[in-house]
């Protein structure tokens, strides 16, 4: 051995001469061998000198200081990318590989990974390896840590995994596992932790043998197609700290057995489709429970008082059908940071002592039927953050504790029944941004030691009794994005330091008291979309400054004293609602509104002249004016002729067409998908023309307000054009039915929050109709690509992003088999009232075959310009990374606010134009300058993942559900989390569960 390394030394003086290197060991050259198979953009390796005698001192190396042999290789989340290094597993004593966190891709080669014989700690999570589980993992005599997480293996869990000899970890979360989850696992009898969430298992059981898992102290089956009830073996895991079976469609009441589980700290049914009770006995038992989390399901009956005497730390019940009383006992748990018990029927008292004991840091009891006052101790320990219990029937006053609160962040009281003062010191706590009281029957003004509330963006205190004047300290709060206050008994003038907002969004001050002028220098308001001061006392010119107000969308002046001439800088504004009616304005109407459609927005204003008729009360001199009312007395005849004959004529017509429809509507046919509240009869009387409001490739969208005054959008897809050639049906005339087929195969089967709602469909032969949830906001496209683009500032447009990832997610994850959207973009993300997104029109959907090979290919390309992903434009080949890549398109017109496909860009698209402008002049000239500029980091971060999604090889794009959880971590300020370093990945249940029934 000591002549080969002699021989060796001699070579490589031969062959690295000159300069002159030491004789590296051999463990060293093979470790030079795997750095050669990596790409090292932040030059990890960079002091991995080949000069050295030993490999000990290079980064990521340990070697055992007795025999200096390599014992650990540390390379985690070093940007590293390429296969994994099999050759790692001629290091003999090489008992600990982490390359967590890396861009590591290809396959495993089980036969080489079979000679890691000393291998004690392997972690692969977080890259992008494919292919099957390797069989012979479970042939390492030594594995301890297997963690595999967030990586794309697919097909099941083979049988040998039954067979490890000592393993405590094995953590396979987030990846494309198929099968159910394997009853042989049971044998594992080392287990301590077992780790299988977020994989799209087919539906199955939870397997009673994993109760044969007498060591295992983490359980973790989230999101894994459970179904059925729990088994009453899990009662038999006596060690176990964690249970976590959220996300699934378990039936049946948790099981007696389990509160046999006297060490149990955390267990979560979370999101699963549990019925029945909550069983009121055998808590007791659960002595070391710290955090239940039941949310999301169908339980009834009360919350138990023996689960409240528990020590918990966190209690999540919210959106069930639980009812009675919160027990007293809860308020006792000395560590209790979180309660959430929002969307139920729980009525009664909030326990006077809750929050004495315990450091309550979000409490959310919102729609629920609470009554009585809010307990003064909720802050008592002086961590409270959220305070949320909007709708319910709470009454008395705020608390004097609160007011010294420094730790609120949210403040939502919207929708009681509270009165009296809001303590002067609750005003000006310095960490809220948000500050909502609406609803309620406030009364007192608003205390000028809201100055300090510096961290404010958003102050909602309509309808209620507010009176006096609006401090001049308001204009202090530069961080302010909304002020609604209407519908209060404000009076005086607005104070001349709010046109320092300039970040200020919505305005809303109308159905007040207020008097004076619009103070000057509003022209700051640079970012405002929406001015109310409708039914004041305003008096004096309206500003020519408001014409500089660029995003301006919503102006409403009326029911004031205002006077003098309209600024003709009004045509500057590209306006959605305009009302100046019941002022004293005077003069031209300015020639773009001088038109019939906005002829209520002008009433009430005598002088006002224009071509509006009606509008033009004196003009022309006494001398005409006998003239002019002969010519308007034989108009106002002619009209009412007109107007007699219409109505003869309409009324003919509708009997006629009501008797047609008496004999066509019994052809249709009525397909619902979820329980109705309407009838056909109300959709099809509302098809008409007025009621349109979008038209594209495949038929008209109409809006149909219900009799009981909820909205539906109603698509009616154009008829099938006939053509000579039948056997081009397909392409042409027939394309349609295909697209109606889809979108109710796909629609019909599938919920989800971010997916849009298809409520039923009606066919005849002739016509099909598909009637969906109504979105207020419209598209993302429209939005985002017009005047009204102000609207979305970014944390709207990271909270589209999220949700419509999140919708994607489910499609390509959740569903079974999964499905490929193949066209989505901007115009196919719909925005409800609170601009939460739904991903719609699945016309051009696939089911993606689990069984088939590879990719599905396509007789023709479906999509839109732009959001085409390379390999399917080339190849007609599609699975979910063309979804992914287009959806990467989005993410760059929501950071960029550019189109798609400009003529700015010349021959690129958007991907290749953010690219080039990157390499060229950085990032400042790629984010849309309408975006504040304190948001840039997370812009940056989102960018990234943009990026990511629309890299040209389908292999290096994560998958939805990876893209999810990096948006997750983006919105909570993290970095990747360390998956797997604990058996654990941290579940995001609920994006913002405080925004749920909102109004801001």
């Amino acid at each position: 051995m000591l002549r080969h390394r002699y021989s060796l030394c001699f070579l490589l003086l031969v062959l690295f001469s000159p300069p002159l290197i030491l004789c590296l060991n051999q463990e060293g050259l093979y470790l030079l061998r795997a750095k050669v198979g990596f790409d090292d953009p932040n030059g990890v390796f960079s002091g991995w000198n080949p000069g050295d005698d030993t490999p000990c001192k290079w980064n990521g190396v340990v070697c055992d200081s007795a025999t200096g042999s390599v014992v650990s290789l540390d390379l985690s989340s070093s940007n590293l990318s390429g296969p994994f290094p099999s050759i790692l597993c001629r290091l003999k004593s090489l008992s600990f590989i982490s390359l967590y966190d890396n861009f590591i891709n290809s396959t495993l080669v089980e036969d080489e990974l079979a000679l890691c014989q000393s291998l004690e700690h392997l972690d692969l999570a977080q890259n992008y390896l494919t292919g099957e589980l390797p069989r012979r993992l479970a042939d390492l005599p030594n594995l301890k840590y297997l963690d595999l997480t967030g990586n794309n293996f697919s097909g099941v869990i083979p049988d040998s995994f039954g067979t490890f000899q000592k393993l405590e970890v094995l953590a396979l979360v987030e990846n494309l596992l198929e099968g159910t989850v394997p009853a042989f696992l049971g044998n594992v009898s080392t287990l301590k932790q077992l780790n299988l969430s977020y994989n799209p298992f087919s539906p199955g059981r939870i397997p009673p043998a994993l109760g044969n898992l007498t060591n295992l102290e983490v359980l973790w089956l989230t999101e894994t197609n459970l179904v059925g009830e729990i088994p009453t073996s899990l009662g038999r895991l006596a060690k176990l700290t964690d249970l976590d079976l959220a996300y699934n469609s378990l039936t049946g009441q948790i099981p007696s057995s389990l509160t046999e589980l006297t060490s149990a700290v955390q267990v979560e049914l979370y999101n699963n489709s549990l019925t029945g009770e909550i069983p009121s006995k055998g808590w007791a038992n659960m002595t070391s429970l710290r955090r239940l989390d039941a949310s999301m399901n169908e339980l009834t009956g009360t919350i138990p008082a023996e689960l409240c005497e528990l020590p918990l730390e966190s209690l999540n019940l919210y959106e069930n059908n639980l009812r009675g009383e919160l027990p007293d006992g809860i308020a006792k748990s000395p560590n209790l940071y979180e309660l959430r018990l929002f969307q139920n029927q729980l009525s009664g008292e909030l326990p006077p002592n809750l929050g004495k004991s315990s450091p309550l840091r979000w409490v959310d009891v919102s729609t629920n039927k609470f009554s009585g006052q809010i307990p003064e101790n909720l802050c008592a320990n002086g961590a409270l953050e959220e305070l949320l219990l909007i709708e319910n029937s709470f009454s008395g006053e705020i608390p004097a504790t609160l007011a010294e609160c420094r730790s609120l962040l949210r403040v939502r009281l919207g929708r009681n029944s509270f009165s009296g003062e809001v303590p002067a010191g609750f005003w000006g706590l310095p960490h809220v941004s948000l500050f909502e009281l609406a609803g309620n029957s406030f009364s007192g003004g608003i205390a000028k030691t809201i100055a300090g509330a510096s961290n404010l963006s958003q102050l909602i205190l309509s309808s209620n009794k507010f009176s006096g004047s609006v401090p001049e300290e308001i204009g202090f709060l530069d961080s302010l994005l909304e002020i609604s206050v209407n519908d209060n008994i404000l009076s005086g003038s607005l104070p001349s330091s709010i046109v320092n907002l300039g970040q200020l969004v919505k305005l809303d001050l109308h159905n007040n008291e207020l008097s004076g002028k619009i103070p000057s220098g509003i022209h700051s308001w640079k970012k405002l979309n929406e001015l109310n001061l409708a039914n004041n006392e305003f008096s004096g010119d309206i500003p020519d400054e408001i014409g500089d107000l660029a995003v301006l969308n919503y102006l409403d002046l009326s029911g004031n004293r205002f006077s003098g001439k309209i600024p003709v800088g009004l045509q500057n504004l590209k306006l959605s609602r305009l009302n100046l009616s019941n002022n004293h304005l005077s003069g031209d109407i300015p020639p773009l509104y001088a038109k019939e459609m906005y002829k209520d927005s002008f009433f009430g204003n005598p002088g006002l002249c224009g071509d509006i008729e009606g509008l033009c009360d004196g003009r022309g001199g006494v001398k005409n004016m006998d003239y002019a009312w002969f010519l308007r007395s034989i108009f106002i005849l002619a009209a009412m002729v007109l107007i007699v004959g219409v109505i003869w004529f309409y009324l003919k017509y509708r009997k006629f067409n009501k008797a047609k429809r008496s004999i066509d509507r019994s052809k249709w046919t009525l397909m619902s998908f979820h329980k109705l509240g309407f009838s056909e009869d109300e959709i099809l009387d509302a098809l008409d023309e007025d009621n349109v409001i979008g038209s594209g490739s495949s038929g008209k969208v109409y809006k149909v307000v219900l009799s009981n005054g909820e909205a539906v959008a109603v698509k009616k897809l154009w008829g099938r054009t006939k053509s000579a050639d039948e056997s081009s049906d397909v392409e042409k005339g027939n394309l349609q039915d295909h697209g109606f087929d889809a979108e109710v195969e796909t629609l019909g089967k599938i919920r989800h929050k971010n997916i849009v709602k298809l409520w039923c469909c009606c066919t005849t032969r002739d016509c099909k109709l598909l009637v969906y949830e109504y979105m207020p906001n419209g598209s993302l496209g429209d939005l985002l690509h017009s005047t009204k683009s102000g609207l979305l500032d970014w944390p709207i447009r990271f909270k589209v992003a999220l949700d419509a990832a999140e919708g994607l997610s489910y499609l390509h994850h959740d569903c079974a088999p999964p499905i490929v959207h193949r066209d989505v973009k901007s115009n196919n993300i719909l925005l409800d009232a609170d601009y939460g997104a739904r991903v719609a029109d699945f016309g051009v959907a696939k089911v993606v075959d689990a069984n088939a090979k590879g990719t599905k290919s396509m007789s023709v390309i479906a999509g839109s310009c732009g959001y085409i992903a390379p390999e399917y434009a080339y190849t007609l080949r599609v699975n979910e990374k063309s979804d992914i890549y287009s959806f990467g398109v989005v993410i760059l017109e929501l950071v960029t606010g550019k189109l798609p496909v400009d003529p700015e860009f010349g021959e690129k698209d958007l991907v290749k134009w953010v690219c080039t402008l990157l390499d060229q002049k950085g990032i400042d000239h790629v984010i849309d300058p309408k975006l504040d500029s304190c948001f840039k980091d997370e812009i940056c971060r989102v960018l990234n993942v943009g990026l990511l999604c629309t890299s040209p090889l389908p292999i290096n794009r994560p998958s939805m559900r990876r893209v999810v959880k990096m948006l997750q971590e983006i919105g909570n300020g993290n970095q990747p989390k360390t998956a797997g370093k604990d058996g654990k990945l941290t579940p995001y249940y609920y994006e913002d569960a405080s925004d749920h029934g909102s109004i801001a």
